[in-house]
């Protein structure tokens, strides 16, 4: 009795840390699953680096000392106002200097892993810096930087202090680090799962705060000019055209309050732009930047509020983003207009009828003279009738075009089979003159412009007009022969 009772609570015992275990278990699998998969090396502002490509103190570049600014949402694109910063003072960074760097032979090994980083030819370098914008950053914003380490470029994820100055494309994508000509791109993993480390000599800054760290995306175009504000005094604004270094910028006041436009019923892109164009950003709801082609449905604040430079307006946008909303309407005048284009077509059969006399012209009248004028009021209707107006059709000389064709004299119109009288030779056959009768009415592509001047007669047979001349001439002579 008293063994089966020590084996009872003995189970009991064995079951409950099985039950802990268990708990343990699972509650580290928990914990495993959201450990950050990324690791970034935090790299702090006036901080050298352990492996630049060119020495930090060779005045290629400045630091400010700049505290990170609150933003709204992780995802930023390039061309979000206010996003960087800029200075009333000297240039902060030297572009020319990282350009003669990078062509002097000595460096020769270092530029070819500087442009493989960016994926450029070496020969590309000079154009590609000449079109970078020297700012400073306004956020803490994770990278890709890149050391330089037995003659390669080694990259890895960094997260660059506020007030670091750096270079950005046409995009406003970080493009390099100024202060030692480190080459940057985009960083690419979740900024959510990120692990930073703050070591040699990078130590934690002040006012770091995880939760608000920026990674750019690039603008949906190029830019021209981007809109900075001073790091000094935050009430200037200062717009600086791409591909300039601050001997071209120009001052605006960032207190100036602009309306938020309309915009339910645009394309995100559209949105993106129009906000730009005003001095506001632009937020989103989630977590990566919708497709440009996204419908927006609504924006807060509405349309009309007026906001300071750099405020946000959240977008709402449509689930189902067909991105081929904003775009499919452009290509609609496109494909209409290539419709309309093969009016040439026209045109060339216009040309192959031209050595034939329209229908209804000499079947009802032997004289020589009558097929000239006849068929311009017949050719619409395609009926050999109104015979009767030969008159003065003989005067005009056959123009020059006339001679090329055959001498095609006396056509078969539709509804007509039998030749004119007095008329038997097999030269006036030609059956191509069928078509005529309909072409005015369907050639409703320009004409030839050479098909206008000899027509008096109504709009509808303006092409036929100068057809007539060119088959008179021929049709008279093989008769006047016979006769």
């Amino acid at each position: 009795m008293v063994l089966r009772t020590f084996v009872h609570r003995t189970g009991k015992s064995a079951i409950r840390k099985i039950a802990v275990l268990s708990l343990l278990l699972l509650v580290a699998s928990g914990c495993d699953s959201a450990t950050p998969l990324f690791d970034v090396k935090a790299v702090a502002a006036g901080a050298a680096s352990l492996a630049p490509f060119f020495d930090e103190r060779s005045g290629l570049g400045r630091d400010a000392d700049v505290r990170s600014r609150p933003v709204h949402g992780g995802l930023q694109q390039g061309d979000t106002p206010g996003l960087y910063g800029g200075t009333g003072e000297a240039a902060i960074c030297d572009v020319e200097q990282l350009k003669r760097y990078l062509a002097e032979p000595r460096n020769d090994r270092k530029a070819r892993a500087w442009a493989e980083a960016l994926d450029l030819r070496t020969d590309g370098i000079p154009e590609y810096l000449d079109r970078l914008t020297p700012v400073l950053l306004r956020h803490d914003t994770l990278v890709k930087n890149h050391d330089y380490k037995k003659g390669k470029a080694v990259p890895f994820n960094a997260l660059l202090q506020a007030g670091i100055a750096i270079l950005v494309d046409e995009q406003g994508l970080p493009a390099v680090k100024c202060s030692c000509g480190n080459p940057l791109r985009p960083f690419e993993g979740d900024k959510s799962r990120i692990s930073v480390s703050f070591d040699d000599g990078n130590e934690k800054w002040k006012g770091y705060d995880r939760s608000e760290v920026v990674v750019v995306r690039p603008a949906s175009h190029k830019l021209e000019r981007i809109a900075l504000v001073d790091v000094e005094d935050p009430d200037r604004g200062v717009e600086r055209p791409v591909g300039t270094t601050g001997e071209e910028d120009t001052a605006f006041d960032t207190r100036k309050r602009q309306a938020v436009p309309s915009l339910v019923g645009t394309t995100f892109g559209e949105a993106s732009r129009r906000l730009a164009g005003r001095g506001l950003a632009v937020a989103y709801d989630g977590e990566d930047v919708p497709p440009d082609g996204a419908r927006v449905t609504a924006s807060d604040p509405a349309a009309g509020a007026e906001l300071r430079f750099g405020a946000h307006v959240t977008l709402s946008v449509a689930e189902d983003t067909g991105a081929s909303g904003g775009g499919a309407t452009p290509p609609g005048p496109e494909s209409s207009r290539e419709t309309k284009e093969p009016g040439p077509p026209p045109s060339s059969s216009r040309e192959t009828k031209d050595p034939g006399p329209p229908p209804s012209s000499s079947p009802p009248s032997p004289p020589s003279s009558g097929p000239a004028k006849s068929e311009r009021p017949g050719s619409p209707g395609g009926t050999p009738g109104d015979t009767s107006a030969p008159a003065g059709s003989t005067p005009p000389p056959p123009p020059s075009t006339g001679s090329t064709p055959p001498p095609p004299t006396s056509p078969e119109t539709p509804g007509t089979g039998s030749p004119p009288p007095g008329s038997t030779g097999s030269p006036p056959r030609t059956t191509a003159s069928s078509p005529p009768a309909d072409d005015p009415a369907t050639s409703g592509a320009p004409p030839p412009p050479a098909g206008r001047p000899a027509s008096s007669a109504p709009a509808t047979s303006v092409s036929a007009a100068p057809e007539a001349p060119t088959t008179s001439a021929p049709a008279e002579r093989p008769r006047r022969t016979r006769e």
